[in-house]
């Protein structure tokens, strides 16, 4: 089945759907979050309620609840499964997996409940997703590192949490581009978890096996450390991906680092919740507009941070808390603009 014809099918299942609440003006959202081990997951929520009482300017109540912990698959089930007996009007997730959600989210869609996912897709046909293209998130940097290093030299590559839907993406990501470049050697990869300490221990094992490395791919909330490992190590001869919180950023302006950065925003899941407003509102998604490897997917823009716009993005952002990342969020007149039809 071509992707063109899911997508249209997929327009089709959500002009159709339940029963949205497109006579009202009060909304209640939930936001699922089963994971919680970064700062990133905190300004995540935080970014997507303040994106719901924005709507009060507009007229518009938006209630949310959030459900934010460390759980497992059937942990985050047990969440989504809350939302649905409460009788929430939508639910935004970020899924622990892309698969294992299907039963909970045709329930919700039996209950007349949108269902949005973001910062990871899911294959379920009874929701959509809000968020970067992750594997596209990984091609932009990959090909930054593959450039940087004029297409040849020894790589390495630390990821995230293994299993993850996002992680997964990534590495399909960075693996087809480097796949492009005959001179990229990929030496070897391991996975950090997203954890800064993991990251620079990462780092410190791999420049002791391979003393001889000159590329680094590193996701985003393990780049801090795998710099601090390459500074210990006074290698600065080597060029790695870097990430988007500011604490970072002000060592990569301070060490002048060689670095490029692909955007993944804590705004997604107020992108998410913009788009799920203005659907309950009973906007129409446009012909053709969904994508992905499952065919529900809504991409919001990835801007790559490097040499070319540090400066600027910098400046944007140095007097904020070290632990913020730089964000972007697609508001409610950009969601009408990209998303659905006049």
């Amino acid at each position: 089945m071509s992707r063109s014809f899911l997508a249209v099918s997929f327009a089709a299942v959500f002009a159709l759907a339940g029963t949205l609440a497109n006579a009202k003006d009060t909304f209640t959202i939930g936001l699922s979050n089963g994971w919680v081990g970064s700062e990133w997951r905190t300004q995540m929520i935080d970014e997507a309620e303040q994106a719901a009482k924005e709507w009060s300017k507009r007229g518009v109540t938006v209630k949310t609840i959030a459900q934010s912990a460390n759980v497992d698959v059937p942990g985050q089930i047990a969440q989504i499964r809350n939302f649905i007996n409460q009788g929430v009007d939508a639910i935004i997730v970020n899924p622990n997996s892309p698969t294992a959600f299907d039963p909970i989210f045709a329930q919700a869609k039996a209950r007349g409940i949108l269902v949005i996912s973001t910062d990871a897709e899911v294959s379920s046909k009874d929701a959509i997703y809000v968020g970067i293209d992750q594997k596209a998130w990984a091609m932009q940097s990959a090909e930054w590192l593959a450039k940087t290093l004029k297409g040849k030299g020894n790589v390495v590559a630390i990821n995230g949490v293994a299993g993850h839907p996002a992680n997964q993406m990534r590495v399909a990501g960075y693996k087809e581009v480097f796949a492009k470049y005959p001179g990229i050697r990929v030496l070897n990869e391991v996975n950090a978890n997203w954890d800064q300490a993991q990251g620079q221990q990462a780092m410190q094992n791999l420049l002791a096996t391979y003393p001889q490395i000159n590329g680094v791919w590193v996701q985003d909330g393990m780049a801090a450390g795998a710099w601090r490992a390459l500074t210990d190590a006074k290698r600065s001869d080597v060029a790695a991906t870097g990430e988007i919180r500011v604490d970072f950023l002000k060592t990569w302006n301070d060490r002048k680092f060689n670095s490029g950065a692909s955007v993944n925003p804590p705004g997604c899941m107020a992108s998410a919740l913009n788009v799920a407003v203005l659907r309950l509102q009973g906007r129409q998604f446009k012909d053709g507009i969904f994508k992905g490897q499952y065919g529900n997917a809504l991409y919001i823009p990835i801007p790559l941070i490097d040499s070319s716009n540090f400066q600027k993005t910098y400046e944007q952002v140095k007097d904020k808390p070290g632990y913020i990342s730089v964000t972007t969020v697609v508001t409610p007149e950009q969601a009408e603009q990209m998303f659905f039809k006049k």
